[in-house]
């Protein structure tokens, strides 16, 4: 662990706030929309106050992570599991949302004045991709058949004012998620899945940018006779 810690000496700012807490997990913005700030707040001040805000909930989360090893290990299920934990007790810690509530948030914020059904839809794929989100159940083509089957049906481009036509889309929806066995009382399940999902990427980014790390050093004349360690023998707090 000697070396190891020798060997990353200077590559602290790795693991301080691009690989641990990153500004998805650490810091969201989206908090602090016109729609959340008291109208007294104006200017200098309300900045301040923000930044104020947003410094402490940083501090929080990464206290947390300062607690308790993390094993960067994205293939170890368990090592999986124990990340995604701190990142929700950070989250809860330091008042933060989840990723489902910012993917739902986001969504809310972009789809706001959208007036038509297809361009919402074209929408929400654009958001799933940039998240980095995958349609294993292929769901989107079958929302996409949907609104062509209802559009057909009304003969005309499904507006999301419609109630009436858009009730039919919604029929449709429910038939889809019947098929695909997706269920509204499941959805805790699915959110952990979801935190789980995005605990193994950040595992699996740390574990790139480490041996990255690891590998520019050990090119440097001073460590060219430094083992390079295991990555899962590296204790993440020793460089936060």
């Amino acid at each position: 662990m000697a070396s190891a810690t020798r060997l990353l000496s200077k590559s602290r700012q790795l693991y301080g706030s691009q690989a641990i807490l990153r500004p998805d997990v650490a810091v969201p913005v989206r908090s602090y929309s016109k729609e959340a700030a008291p109208p007294s707040l104006i200017g200098d001040q309300m900045l301040k106050d923000v930044f104020l805000d947003l410094k402490n909930k940083f501090e929080t989360a990464l206290g947390i992570f300062r607690k308790e090893k993390i094993t960067i290990d994205p293939d170890d299920p368990a090592a999986v599991s124990h990340y995604a934990n701190l990142i929700k007790t950070a989250r809860e810690k330091a008042g933060l949302l989840t990723e489902s509530q910012r993917i739902l948030s986001t969504i809310e914020e972009r789809t706001e004045d959208i007036p038509d059904a297809r361009t919402y839809l074209l929408t929400l794929k654009e958001i799933r991709i940039k998240r980095g989100l995958r349609d294993e159940l292929g769901a989107e083509a079958m929302m996409m058949d949907a609104l062509e089957k209802v559009e057909k049906e009304i003969k005309k481009p499904l507006m999301r004012d419609d109630k009436k036509s858009m009730a039919l889309l919604t029929a449709e929806f429910d038939k889809i998620n019947k098929k695909l066995g997706i269920r509204k009382e499941d959805l805790p399940k699915y959110e952990e899945q979801l935190e789980l999902k995005l605990a193994k990427a950040q595992l699996e980014e740390l574990k790139k940018e480490a041996l990255e790390a690891m590998e520019t050093q050990s090119k440097r004349e001073e460590f060219k006779d430094e083992p390079v360690p295991d990555v899962k023998s590296l204790d993440v707090r020793n460089f936060i």
